[in-house]
């Protein structure tokens, strides 16, 4: 026996404000069936004494301490662009504001 009916996809599709044919309905109950069931199963599954996880392997953060390194000179970072202005870069206007 099927755990969905075709009245209750077609009450989820009113809630969902979809319009379904008939052949969808039978289509997505079928297919609302199977997904009960593989549900169904993970439940049986899960055991008490499994702790909840959201990986199936643990996962840990791998840091290195942050060091202070010199940056580029201001001349040098601006070598190759194609406009300069104040020691910035120089871009065209894309929001039409006033400087």
């Amino acid at each position: 026996m099927s755990a969905i009916t075709r009245d209750e996809v077609a009450h989820l599709a009113r809630l969902s404000r979809l319009a379904l044919a008939d052949e969808e309905l039978d289509h997505f109950a079928a297919q609302l069936d199977v997904i009960i069931g593989a549900v169904a199963r993970v439940a049986e599954v899960a055991a008490d004494d499994i702790p909840p996880s959201s990986h199936a392997l643990p996962l840990t953060n791998v840091y290195r301490p942050d060091e202070v390194r010199p940056g580029l000179p201001p001349q040098e970072a601006l070598a190759a662009a194609p406009a300069v202005e104040d020691d910035r870069f120089r871009v065209p206007r894309i929001l039409g504001e006033e400087a």
